[in-house]
């Protein structure tokens, strides 16, 4: 019981943080400035690795290298801590792991914006929020718009990314944890 209390802390905790890293990471790479509060938040929340991190890996080609890397050693952490407390402490599989790990925070992270876009376009399509996760959601979103078109009015193309991200997900386990 105490060890499903430590992974639930463990997951939690990094979860969080890891998906600060890769929204500091994503708003960077497809250039778009986040509403001042959020931006702030993730910032304030994130600079302590990032910072340090940019030294030894600089931004090149537009990307922040710093905040992915910083996302990957959160994951690090959060299995050396659970393989730790399990008692199975293995290099090679720590670090499939951890590569697992946050490539799964990648594509539930994108899955969570596809589903906020869909949600915020029924609820409220002018809600202050909707044009930063539009923009967020465009680079995923849009071969999934010109395989499949609006259809009288509605976009059902979320369905087909939300599928290939479950896909990806399912791949991405099959190859690093088989």
């Amino acid at each position: 019981m105490l060890f499903s209390i430590l992974n639930l802390v463990v997951d939690t905790i990094t979860g969080i943080l890891g998906f600060l890293f890769l929204l500091r990471f994503w708003t960077q790479a497809v250039r778009v400035r986040p509403p001042s509060s959020l931006g702030e938040f993730v910032y304030r929340l994130t600079d302590w690795a990032v910072k340090p991190l940019r030294r030894l890996f600089p931004g090149v080609g537009g990307y922040d290298w710093a905040s992915l890397v910083a996302a990957f050693l959160i994951a690090l952490i959060g299995v050396l801590v659970t393989s730790a407390a399990a008692g199975r402490l293995a290099p090679g599989p720590v670090l499939l792991l951890s590569a697992y790990q946050l490539i799964s925070w990648i594509l539930y992270g994108l899955m969570g914006l596809i589903i906020i876009e869909v949600v915020l376009s029924w609820v409220n399509p002018q809600a202050p929020v909707a044009p930063f996760v539009r923009a967020l959601n465009q680079p995923v979103m849009r071969p999934f718009r010109r395989i499949l078109p609006p259809i009288g009015g509605i976009d059902l193309s979320p369905i087909l990314a939300f599928l290939a991200l479950r896909i990806a997900l399912y791949l991405a386990g099959a190859l690093l944890l088989q």
